[in-house]
């Protein structure tokens, strides 16, 4: 392996092949190169040696390691998004999403948010009793808490691990409220605890679809369930009583904005009862990840993404001030989101379904007397 010093790398002029990760490595995976953090000192990229060697490389393997964590509830004071509180199960994602914005999260423990960052995974192994000891705390407040608005919860690991569906059983059992968004049809394996909860006004739950085209999924989503996959289970969501909501996200401008109308009638038709969009963020190592995507996979029409990008973010590929960051500003981002809320309030999907938080029956703590009466 060669070494060589960090230095800043202009995304935009990188080849799809820079980082040295062969095509065959990585088939089936979202990123295209797998470059060191933000954090590091050093950048390691593979190079030949003359004989040919990195072509004896084995395609990567999703790896899983079991992390204790000593609280679940992560709080923000964000002023523009509509909860305070979430829950992350995983970290890393095998979905492999290219856009994903947890991906800078990687850096954090030294990896890379490319392709560490959906084959290198860790599970929170204790997350239900970690957070049933939080929901006993005295001082504790239910508000909504939030799960998949970071790493989708139910990621193919979740079908060995299960930690989504013990996180549920502890927030049933204590009446409390959870809004879930996802982009896996495994979220129906639950449906008889959402069920439960939903006739009690506890759940709704999202499906993420950012286009129709199934081979732009594949490409952008290599390992996500399928756009129509998606809608069915919205659809059977909907069918069992469970508030359902699909969330046009992200939107691309000049890639898959022109699908928004189609995704909402889709999801109408469907039985959503709420809709939502985000126009597509690019913080960080994103930015270079997602240049080096689209660069590779939709040459044609990289330019325009690009400089329709730049347009909605004064000029840069991300703008991280509040507001902004979710809607983009100037005449096409502002064309998006009026286009988003004339069709959503066309078809009924302007509305939110409200949870309830006075149901609220903290777990009991060990050792807690039980009440007389």
């Amino acid at each position: 392996m060669s070494v060589a010093l960090r230095k800043q790398v202009d995304s935009e002029s990188l080849p799809a092949e820079a980082g040295g990760v062969a095509f065959d490595r990585r088939h089936g995976r979202g990123a295209q190169t797998n470059r060191s953090g933000r954090f590091e000192n050093l950048a390691y990229e593979p190079a030949d040696d003359g004989w040919d060697s990195l072509f004896d490389l084995e395609a990567l393997q999703t790896e899983v390691q079991e992390m204790p964590a000593r609280q679940m509830i992560t709080k923000n004071q964000s002023p523009d998004i509509g909860f305070d509180r979430s829950i992350n199960p995983y970290r890393g994602c095998e979905h492999g999403c290219v856009y994903c914005f947890a991906r800078p999260s990687h850096a954090f423990l030294g990896m890379s948010p490319g392709l560490d960052f959906e084959t290198k995974l860790f599970a929170k192994t204790n997350a239900a009793r970690a957070l049933e000891k939080e929901l006993a705390a005295p001082n504790y407040r239910p508000r909504m808490i939030a799960i998949g608005s970071n790493t989708d919860p139910y990621q193919p690991v979740e079908r060995r691990y299960r930690i989504m569906r013990r996180i549920l059983e502890v927030l049933s059992a204590a009446n409390h409220p959870v809004g879930i968004v996802t982009k896996s049809a495994l979220v129906l394996r639950d449906l008889d605890i959402l069920q439960s909860m939903a006739k009690r006004g506890l759940v709704k739950v999202a499906l993420s679809v950012t286009t129709l085209d199934r081979k732009l999924a594949r490409a952008m989503e290599p390992r996500a369930a399928t756009p129509e996959k998606r809608l069915e289970t919205v659809e059977k969501l909907a069918s069992a009583g469970v508030p359902a909501a699909v969330m046009v996200a992200p939107v691309i401008p000049g890639l898959t904005d022109s699908e928004m109308e189609r995704i909402l009638e889709r999801a109408s038709v469907a039985g959503a009862a709420e809709a939502g969009y985000i126009l597509l963020r690019l913080p960080l190592e994103i930015g270079d990840l997602f240049v080096e995507w689209l660069k590779a996979n939709c040459p044609d029409r990289a330019e325009r993404v690009l400089s329709l990008m730049r347009q909605s973010r004064g000029g840069k590929l991300y703008e991280a001030k509040f507001g902004d960051r979710m809607e983009g500003h100037g005449p096409y981002a502002w064309m998006i989101g009026r286009r988003f809320q004339m069709a959503a309030q066309r078809l009924g999907l302007n509305g939110s379904v409200p949870l309830r938080t006075d149901l609220f029956t903290p777990p009991k703590r060990p050792g807690q007397q039980l009440r007389l009466l």
